[in-house]
């Protein structure tokens, strides 16, 4: 049996919602054959528990931030085919940072930046 210290996690931030990330993680992993096939074994609104060849678990959980939705998988088999469903995944817009402009800032009273 493996620990969990001796998973992989990846993570990827994604333009697609929480939904979208599941239903695509469910499609991409159950469909494969062979070695690498995985069937679900629970589900949530934010993460999906596949189970593959030995019993190995394959975690995938989704979670809104202010960059995207953040998707993140844990597994030891499965490492390279979630790197794959992860690069599959549409990337999130870059975020920009505000910054005051200096007509701005020379406007503020004396003192306040």
């Amino acid at each position: 049996m493996h620990q969990q210290s001796n998973r992989q996690l990846q993570e990827r931030l994604t333009s697609l919602s929480i939904a979208d990330v599941l239903a695509r993680a469910a499609r991409f992993f159950t469909r494969r054959s062979g070695v690498y096939a995985t069937f679900i074994e629970k589900q949530g609104p934010s993460h999906l528990v596949l189970r593959g060849q030995g019993g190995e678990e394959l975690v995938i959980a989704a979670r809104v931030t202010d960059a995207g939705t953040s998707v993140s998988g844990s597994t030891y088999m499965f490492d390279q085919q979630l790197a794959r469903f992860l690069d599959s995944l549409p990337t999130a817009p870059a975020v920009s940072v505000a910054t005051p402009d200096a007509a701005a800032v020379a406007a503020l009273p004396h003192g306040v930046s």
